[in-house]
């Protein structure tokens, strides 16, 4: 129902990522990218008046889960809460058969509960050493490689291939590709995830993957903005500092990012980093000078704005992690991820309510970013329809055709 209804009224929402400027240099405007207001037309409008308040907060919410199969509390979720979607790590994937099932059972309890948006269904898979595939997928290298080969078809062909392995079992968004510079060699967590140590190549090669991606129906969320390739701290441990003013992160980190925004990318992941030059009490994901003033205002980027995992030490050991969600919309993020732990996810969709029913947050505010999420599903088609279980050995023979050519 939900796809009929966009494709016969909404058309434009249907197209690919739009084509764009290879320049790496960000452009500041005094007029940031506005969310279009809803028309009484507009089947989104009309979607929105059908929901209720606890609906819409439930789209903010990308979850995790336990385990390999659907339990009582994804279940609980889906029925009671209302996520927006899910998101599964390698000890949830055990098997290509297991995943399909475990996502199509996802998809047909969103469709039973009578969800009338269908589910993000999400995963980091960067290739590398950041990888949740089934072990019997053939491998794809890390963006490092990619970059080491500077060749802009084979950042693209990465993207076709990551799309390719992720969809044949049923995901529907990717949290790639990583645009931070590697330019700290003591930095624990980014190393060989990045392309490389320039602007200009993470740029160029982070664009044409994210175009690889889009290409095939796969959401590309690039991250993680503003810049994580120059701490010495890993936020799933503790709070990273980056003591760059604006000046600098404009020549430097945001130039990537600034790329991407021009060549049509329409998510991205805001880092849990603290930049005391911008905002000395928040970390990026929960600021509102890097959201809405920096990412929204002057960078004019007007997508789907996600959270870092709020599950993370960065967070979890400065903040209660209600009051991290409930900050970080006021901030001016779409997308609340929260990948560990039932009770974190129902904490942060509490703590959320609770704002709207004191008045801490305005149901406008959360119309804003429904009226977002619900417009990138509607732009990549997503649906609750079951997946087929691929032919493993056929997806392993493209993916080596499309990749082995770079190794000569």
């Amino acid at each position: 129902m939900f796809i009929l209804l966009m494709t016969a009224t909404s058309c434009g929402f249907l197209s690919k990522a739009p084509e764009g400027s290879s320049t790496p240099v960000p452009v500041r405007s005094s007029e940031p990218q506005q969310t279009p207001v809803p028309t009484a037309e507009d089947p989104l409008k009309e979607m929105m008046a059908d929901m209720t308040i606890e609906q819409k907060i439930g789209q903010l919410v990308i979850s995790g889960v336990d385990g390999v199969q659907m339990d009582e509390h994804a279940r609980e979720l889906i029925d009671t809460y209302r996520v927006g979607g899910f998101i599964l790590f390698k000890p949830n994937i055990a098997s290509v058969g297991q995943t399909v099932t475990f996502l199509n059972s996802l998809k047909a309890a969103n469709a039973e509960a009578g969800g009338k948006t269908p589910l993000f269904l999400s995963v980091d898979e960067e290739g590398g050493r950041v990888s949740r595939m089934p072990d019997s997928f053939a491998d794809v290298p890390a963006m490092q490689v990619v970059g080491k080969s500077k060749d802009n078809r084979m950042a693209a062909d990465v993207g076709n291939v990551l799309a390719k392995e992720i969809s044949a079992l049923g995901f529907n968004l990717n949290y790639a590709p990583v645009l931070d510079i590697n330019s700290n060699p003591d930095n624990p967590v980014i190393g060989n995830r990045s392309y490389g140590t320039t602007p200009e190549l993470v740029g160029n090669m982070g664009v044409e993957t994210m175009k690889g991606l889009a290409s095939q129906k796969i959401i590309p969320v690039v991250k993680h903005f503003p810049g994580h390739g120059d701490t010495s701290v890993d936020s799933h441990i503790g709070l990273p500092v980056v003591n760059y003013d604006l000046e600098r992160l404009r020549s430097f980190e945001l130039a990537p990012f600034a790329q991407a925004f021009k060549s049509g990318a329409d998510a991205a992941m805001v880092a849990h980093i603290l930049l005391p030059k911008l905002d000395k009490t928040y970390p990026a994901s929960l600021s509102p000078a890097v959201v809405s003033g920096l990412l929204r205002k002057e960078m004019n980027f007007g997508g789907v704005i996600f959270t870092d995992d709020l599950t993370m030490g960065a967070i979890m050991k400065n903040y209660g992690i209600g009051e991290a969600a409930v900050q970080s919309v006021l901030a001016g993020t779409d997308v609340m991820l929260v990948c560990h732990e039932y009770g974190n996810t129902i904490q942060v969709i509490e703590a959320l309510r609770e704002a709207v029913q004191k008045g801490k947050l305005s149901e406008k505010r959360i119309d804003e970013s429904v009226y977002r999420i619900l417009k990138l599903k509607y732009k990549y088609t997503l649906s609750d329809t079951e997946t087929k279980a691929p032919d493993v050995q056929k997806l392993n023979t493209e993916i080596r055709e499309a990749l082995d050519k770079y190794k000569r």
